[in-house]
């Protein structure tokens, strides 16, 4: 029988993301020492790798509880290399969702069927794929685009690019509306979103009124950990309102 949690996929995920963890440190040695060719404020950067390295702990939480959540079907070797180094947490759910549909199974309970298994992990690798190739290709074109579009109309470049923002938002908004059919227990993720929304004001209001510059760069995963803490009991909850 087929096994998701085989010790060969452990070791071939780990090799991956060994490689990827080493390739990180090489590229930040790299910058660290051009910055300091660049005499550029040591200050400057090592408040820099900080507030990025805070940057990523709201993110890690997530991507954590996407792999728990995959890993009840999935195993846990192929989510944690999907979600660890390249995958989403909104696309890997939802194409593994797909396929395991696509085939009459659910995600609920660990699949032993290496056939299943396959077309999952190929559905999962195969979507993520053309952003790959894509950015390489045309990120350039892109950029220089949209910079002589604002070097002609400032405000039709401010209002284009304001309109590319709001595309990749709406992207998510449809994941989190997606279950308010299901009655109230489906307007939990609005409601995990409003309350992000509320801890982000404060962030921002504190920010005005203590003159907090520093809160600039942690506002953000402030925000995502008070949202994912208040899940917990915004899911209880309404739950129990519901039931």
């Amino acid at each position: 029988m087929f096994n998701p949690n085989d010790g060969f996929l452990y070791v071939i995920v780990t090799i991956v993301i060994l490689f990827v963890i080493i390739e990180s440190v090489f590229f930040l040695v790299k910058a660290w020492r051009r910055a300091e060719a660049l005499k550029m404020d040591k200050k400057l950067l090592q408040n820099t790798v900080v507030s990025s390295a805070i940057f990523t702990i709201a993110p890690a939480v997530a991507i954590l509880l996407g792999v728990i959540a995959l890993s009840k079907a999935l195993g846990f070797p192929l989510p944690w290399l999907r979600l660890s180094v390249i995958g989403a947490l909104t696309y890997e759910t939802t194409a593994a969702a797909t396929a395991a549909a696509a085939q009459g199974v659910t995600l609920g309970n660990l699949i032993t069927d290496p056939q299943v298994f396959a077309a999952i992990a190929w559905v999962m690798t195969l979507g993520i794929i053309p952003g790959l190739v894509l950015v390489p290709v045309f990120s350039k074109k892109i950029e220089k685009g949209l910079t002589r579009i604002k070097s002609k109309d400032q405000k039709w470049g401010d209002i284009f690019l304001t309109g590319l923002f709001l595309g990749m938002i709406s992207a998510f908004l449809g994941v989190i509306f997606a279950t308010i059919g299901q009655g109230l227990v489906g307007w939990i993720p609005v409601f995990v979103m409003i309350a992000s929304a509320i801890i982000m004001l404060i962030c921002g209001l504190l920010r005005k009124l203590f003159k907090w510059k520093w809160l600039e760069d942690y506002a953000l995963p402030i925000s995502m950990l008070g949202a994912m803490a208040l899940s917990l009991p915004i899911t209880n909850l309404v739950t129990a309102i519901a039931g």
